[in-house]
């Protein structure tokens, strides 16, 4: 068994964390393309990008894949689920048995949670060098980010602006306004303490233009690096709780399909329909198109905050740029 070589002493708060890839751990060519996506670090997703019939499956992926000493000088971190669902206790006990650089936690609201998070990782045998990384993307985190900064076993912080914007009732809009104050609030937090800080994933992957707009913003801000979203994987990695209908090329019927992290999926537009809320409804069922008419009407549709939900071309080599965009825009800054 090979461990992965990246230790997460004072040493790795030097190390660059300019990109940072979401990958969907239930996806075994996603896992293999990682090795060779030039990005600084790599989270193997367990939570949004993996359905529920396929998280115990994905964990043990994401396991082997950080035990395998094949991806080079990246960063190997494992997102788990929430502490409050079935599958948390499950996911950290099993990253802390493998001793990944980190491991990932989304809604973290208060430095509690951290401490419970600490406490799993010792109980499952975790190296004193696996850190942990929250997430803050609620408003409560945001009142506590202080000190969830301030605990000595958080090395970095990782922004969820989807769901902070969704908590908020507020549109994700160029220039992204209504979460500037926030995102400076954890900023400070993190300056603070001395702490690495990570700027949310950027929606619109098919403009670059816009991509590399945000980077800048976010370089400028003072993040340290940002986390990126892969959308080649985005058809095999859906949401349970959304029904994609409407698409191309599919007959009408329902049906479900299992397995190999597909979850459920509806091919029944008006099921559809009945299975997300009214104020969602962009009378389409393809997703692309219901993101197009969200940006023309200056938001998003909430149900969409995912890409993972998202048809699209296998093969597309868009992660890739994007990585190579953002490691660029923070060398850059970092060398001037």
């Amino acid at each position: 068994m090979t461990s992965n070589p990246v230790t997460n002493g004072a040493s790795a708060q030097l190390r660059p964390r300019r990109s940072v890839l979401y990958m969907p751990a239930a996806n075994e060519r996603a896992l293999e393309k990682a090795k060779t996506i030039s990005a600084d670090a790599i989270i193997f997703d367990l939570e949004d990008a993996v359905a529920p019939d396929a998280k115990p499956d994905a964990r043990a992926r994401a396991v082997a894949a950080v035990q395998s000493g094949e991806y080079g000088n990246r960063e190997l971190t494992i997102r788990c689920n929430g502490l409050d669902t079935e599958w948390g206790a499950d996911d950290i006990a099993a990253a802390g048995a493998a001793s990944p650089s980190a491991v990932v936690i989304p809604k973290v609201d208060t430095v509690e949670q951290v401490d419970a998070v600490s406490a799993q990782l010792d109980a499952a045998g975790a190296s004193v060098d696996t850190m942990i990384w929250p997430m803050i993307e609620t408003p409560t985190a945001m009142f506590n980010v202080r000190s969830i900064a301030a605990h000595p076993r958080v090395a970095v912080l990782v922004m969820g602006t989807n769901d902070l914007a969704k908590e908020l009732r507020s549109p994700i809009v160029t220039g992204r306004h209504p979460l500037v104050a926030h995102l400076a609030t954890a900023l400070l937090a993190a300056r603070e303490a001395g702490k690495v800080i990570l700027d949310g994933v950027y929606n619109d992957v098919k403009n670059p233009d816009g991509f590399a707009a945000e980077c800048q913003q976010g370089m400028e801000m003072g993040f340290d690096g940002k986390t990126l979203i892969h959308r080649c994987m985005g058809a095999g990695c859906r949401r349970d709780r959304v029904r994609r209908a409407g698409h191309r090329g599919v007959r009408r019927g329902s049906r479900r399909r299992k397995g190999r992290g597909h979850g459920r999926w509806s091919h029944d537009r008006k099921s559809a329909r009945r299975q997300r809320p009214a104020s969602t409804r962009y009378g389409c069922g393809n997703y692309r198109t219901a993101v197009g008419q969200g940006l023309r009407n200056g938001r998003l549709p909430i149900w969409s905050h995912s890409l993972w939900d998202a048809p699209a071309p296998v093969g597309c080599g868009r992660p890739l740029r994007q990585s190579v965009r953002a490691s660029r825009i923070w060398s850059k800054a970092t060398s001037a």
